[in-house]
């Protein structure tokens, strides 16, 4: 078995509006010094295939499913 972790980010310059208004409700909450917050998704996966092979399915479910190429880049990793 092996254990894939993707991790689905916005490309640089597409607006965030999950990390902005993260960003907003945890200063309101008094924590200070926050440059910027990112909203990332971040799947694990328990693959029942040697590590190449659960890394290419992982690379496919991104491009089939997990994330949207115009706006979204993403990375699988073996871990």
């Amino acid at each position: 078995m092996t254990v894939i972790e993707i991790r689905v980010e916005l490309k640089k310059g597409v607006a965030d509006p999950e990390g902005k208004n993260t960003k907003k409700t945890v200063e309101a909450l008094g924590f200070t010094g926050i440059n910027s917050v990112k909203f990332v998704k971040v799947f694990e996966m328990d693959i029942d295939a040697p590590a190449d092979k659960a890394k290419e399915m992982g690379e496919e479910m991104c491009r089939k499913l997990l994330a949207n190429p115009v706006i979204q880049n993403y990375t699988v990793t073996v871990r």
